[in-house]
């Protein structure tokens, strides 16, 4: 039976099956865009779980866990730090981390880095399909879905860290047990961009990012929310900044934002120094504080600073140390004290058990505690007990310079070493100062040490007792800031030494346990032998055949060459001289000795004498010409100058005059000074032509009848002896006097130099003023040694260096001196200074005061009134 159909129902027919197709077509693009984001992120994670490790090694293995170390299992296992890194940096930065704070993490570690990164000794794991471009948003995420992968059930926390930050490990454990891990925790330094970046960030009014330099730290519960939608933020990214978009995810997914407490600058340290960062002094509040610093970019600044770090970890042990041995001590006498046969034996053992409080009294020990004995002292500034006066222990006063009794010269500038010394102390003390400062509401700061005392005694330790100015800091209630002065009263006691001892098969063998890769040391030795004895044999013919074609011109050039350093520079003696004709004598007696009878010496004399008023300098020349006419072939010259007696002006005179040759060395002399045949050797030995200024430091004598008797001669002791019993009784070395000096007199007519200053007249100073001269000379620029002597500029810019040592060899002979008021206050007040420097020593000058009763009743008088 055939049916037939209308028009109009042939019309509805076809407007069913067209809806019908639409429907089918709209929910097969949805079902598609389903499939296609799925099969999307599973492509993603897919790629984070087929991350290469080491040959046959996973995840586990790679960072040396074991499957039974859980959280729950393991008290070591507080954090998991990942490192990001490139493969370029494996070899420098991330090795620097890892020889670090990379062993001492209180957990475990994994350097993160690109597709193909591979590392015998550290713990790479390279991340597939991720390279090493900037920002590293990419290598970010999938590190954290990483460790979410593998490790998120082992460790309580989970650390993001560059190849350029320094953790304290010891002060990363200690916070991270003090907040709860079960909660969701984002720790950093939080940040909203600079003013550049300020509304280019797509943040809300609320949101936040933790800055990536100086470290992330996420607890587990928040890696445990934010990981499974790692692959939702790689797709959605509103910033090049990796660091801004993981806190966008964390905040979108975890519901937290960064911390935004102001004190997590300090605890997460940002340095914006740039490449200056940590290069120089590392006592600093910042340093002692922080538990990252951020950036070290070069790995020596890692290893200084962590040699710091590691050197402050062992004073603060040998204080417990010292802290524990006063506390048994202590108790010691407490129990003492309440035995009735006061008898305790305290190398007794433990009950149950083979320890003892002391183990061994034997140093060679490795159970030796140390001498309890001398760490159970109690620090006291009285407990160093005298019996004579000798015994006394000085102390030093320190303000802007340091005044010492024990110092020939009692004013001098705080060396290095009391300067760090004093840091130390000063930092050490700050933070017990301020332990608990935070919770009472106030801080106090350093601002200044304004004087202080120290002496030192090898039994006791330093003692010292400092004016310190601080600046109060009240913050809560009722805010204040006010200057305040405290006296700091403390003695720092020595520790044993710990001296360990390592033959060395012990060191081959722990280096090589230590470092893990002794088979790959041993072969790459023997590779690199092979290649070194075949690149010899492949290049010795041809060194060979360029050496016989040199040797011929090279031997010519070297006998050439050695006859010239064969002939010594001569060295010309320069004597300013007026009048004082029976110390001139002694002087020509010493020079004859020293000089004329061994004419291999080299050496000439110009003595310049000052013809003054009213003064007859006819027996000098008698005496210069009865030299002359005994030896008649040395060169013994004089020059004569009208006038009053200026050295400057004797020298200036000196170093222009014909007598002199350009590449003769000039040894300006005073006319008291005694010398041997040894001071000629290091006069030609440190005076170098164009590169050094010898300035020997001399011995200065006290008078004679301070240290021996009245009449005695010291001048005839030495011209009898080659050698003199010199000591603090006897006399000081000068270091502060510059008159005596050896230069070359092309050096010394440099422009740069051009003599000394001939406008000073009488006593003094003209060698202080040459001594700035040659300070104040700057190294010469490169470019003046790459032109050579063809180059444009006629004078080459002069840098000469000062060497100056104690010559025992050079003795200042006692004479009276005499301080001429006329003189400028400078002068005269100089003058008075050497004066009073040649009465005595400091120890003769104390006994002399007091034992004078007159003087002890005078300055009891005096007090009392």
């Amino acid at each position: 039976m055939m049916q037939w159909f209308s028009f109009s129902d042939y019309h509805h027919i076809h407007k069913m099956t067209s809806r019908k197709s639409t429907v089918f077509m709209f929910f097969g693009i949805i079902i598609g865009l389903c499939f296609g984001i799925l099969f999307k992120n599973y492509r993603a994670l897919e790629l984070v779980k087929k991350c290469s490790l080491r040959p046959n090694t996973g995840p586990l293995e790679v960072i040396n866990l074991q499957q039974s170390d859980t959280v729950t299992s393991s008290q070591s296992n507080l954090v998991f730090v990942g490192v990001m890194t490139a493969k370029e940096f494996l070899s420098d930065r991330a090795t620097a981390v890892y020889d670090t704070w990379g062993k001492e993490v209180p957990g475990r570690l994994a350097f993160f880095s690109s597709e193909g990164s591979y590392s015998e000794r550290l713990p790479v794991i390279a991340l597939k399909g991720v390279d090493d471009r900037y920002p590293p948003q990419k290598k970010s995420f999938r590190m954290l879905y990483f460790m979410y992968e593998h490790y998120i059930d082992r460790f309580e926390w989970f650390a993001r860290a560059d190849d350029d930050v320094y953790i304290n490990t010891e002060k990363l454990e200690k916070f991270l047990r003090s907040i709860d891990s079960t909660k969701p925790q984002f720790i950093g330094q939080a940040g909203r961009g600079n003013s550049e970046e300020f509304g280019l960030l797509s943040l809300e009014f609320d949101e936040n990012f933790c800055m990536g330099g100086p470290g992330v730290i996420m607890s587990r519960e928040t890696l445990r929310r934010v990981a499974p939608h790692i692959p939702t933020c790689l797709k959605n990214l509103y910033s090049t900044h990796e660091d801004v978009e993981v806190g966008r995810c964390v905040q979108k997914f975890a519901g937290i934002p960064c911390t935004w407490n102001y004190e997590m600058q300090s605890i997460l340290r940002h340095n914006s120094s740039g490449a200056n960062a940590f290069t120089g002094n590392l006592k600093t509040k910042e340093i002692h504080n922080a538990i990252t610093l951020h950036p070290l970019k070069r790995p020596p600044l890692m290893y200084r600073l962590h040699s710091y770090l590691q050197g402050l970890r062992a004073q603060q042990l040998r204080q417990e140390t010292l802290s524990l041995h006063r506390d048994i001590a202590m108790m010691k006498t407490i129990l003492l004290s309440k035995s009735e046969d006061n008898e305790i034996d305290f190398s007794m053992k433990f009950e149950g058990s083979d320890l003892s409080i002391f183990p061994s009294n034997e140093p060679d020990d490795v159970n030796f505690l140390g001498d309890h004995d001398v760490l159970s002292t109690k620090p006291h500034l009285n407990k160093a007990k005298s019996s004579t006066r000798e015994e006394l222990l000085t102390w030093n006063f320190i303000a802007r310079s340091l005044y010492s009794a024990e110092q020939t010269n009692p004013k001098k500038k705080l060396d290095s070493s009391l300067r760090e010394g004093l840091d130390d102390v000063i930092v050490e003390v700050m933070d017990y100062i301020n332990n608990f400062s935070r919770q009472r509401g106030r801080v106090i700061d350093f601002k200044e040490l304004l004087y202080g005392y120290n002496r030192l005694n090898s039994l006791y330790g330093q003692d010292l007792v400092l004016d310190l100015l601080l600046i109060y800091r009240k913050y809560r209630g009722k805010k204040m800031t006010v200057p305040v002065r405290r006296h700091l009263y403390l003695q720092r006691a020595f520790t044993d030494c710990f001296v360990r001892e390592l033959k060395p098969d012990n060191i081959f063998t722990e280096q090589m346990e230590t470092t893990k890769f002794g088979n790959l040391t041993s072969m790459l030795s023997f590779k690199m032998k092979n290649i070194w004895q075949s690149s010899v044999n492949r290049i010795s013919d041809t060194i060979a055949m360029s050496l016989n074609n040199t040797v011929q011109n090279n031997q010519t050039k070297t006998s050439r060459r050695n006859r010239i350093d064969q002939i010594k520079p001569t060295i010309v003696f320069v004597l300013p001289l007026a009048g004082r004709l029976q110390t001139f004598q002694r002087f020509l007696r010493n020079y004859d000795r020293v000089c004329l009878q061994h004419p291999d010496t080299q050496t000439e004399l110009l003595v310049v004498l000052f013809n003054e008023m009213h003064s007859d300098v006819r027996p000098f020349y008698d005496e210069i010409d009865q030299l002359k006419t005994k030896y008649t072939t040395s060169v013994i010259n004089h020059v004569t100058i009208k006038g009053n007696f200026s050295r400057g002006i004797a020298l200036n005179r000196a170093i222009h005059s014909e007598h002199i040759h350009s590449n003769d060395i000039i040894f300006f002399i005073d006319v008291d000074i005694t010398f041997k045949r040894m001071s000629i050797e290091r006069i030609r030995l440190n005076t170098k032509l164009n590169k050094q200024v010898y300035m020997p430091i001399v011995f200065s004598e006290y008078n004679p009848s301070v240290w021996s008797d009245a009449n005695y001669d010291s001048s005839s002791e030495f011209e009898e002896n080659e050698s003199l019993n010199l000591n603090d009784n006897r006399g000081y070395f000068r270091e502060f006097g510059y008159g005596i000096c050896a230069i070359f007199k092309a050096d010394i007519l440099h422009p740069d130099i051009n003599g000394f200053n001939d406008d000073i007249t009488g006593w003094g100073l003209e060698d202080v003023k040459f001594l700035e001269k040659l300070v104040k000379l700057q190294p010469a620029p490169i470019t003046s040694f790459l032109n050579g002597p063809n180059s444009n500029s006629s004078i080459v810019p002069l840098s000469l260096s000062i060497f100056r040592s104690p010559d025992p060899t050079l003795v200042h002979i006692y004479h009276d001196i005499y301080c001429d008021k006329a003189l400028s206050e400078s002068q005269y007040t100089m003058c008075l200074g050497t004066k009073a420097n040649t009465l005595g020593s400091f120890k003769h000058i104390e006994s002399i005061f007091m034992n004078n009763k007159s003087i002890i009743d005078f300055m009891r008088s005096s007090t009392t009134s």
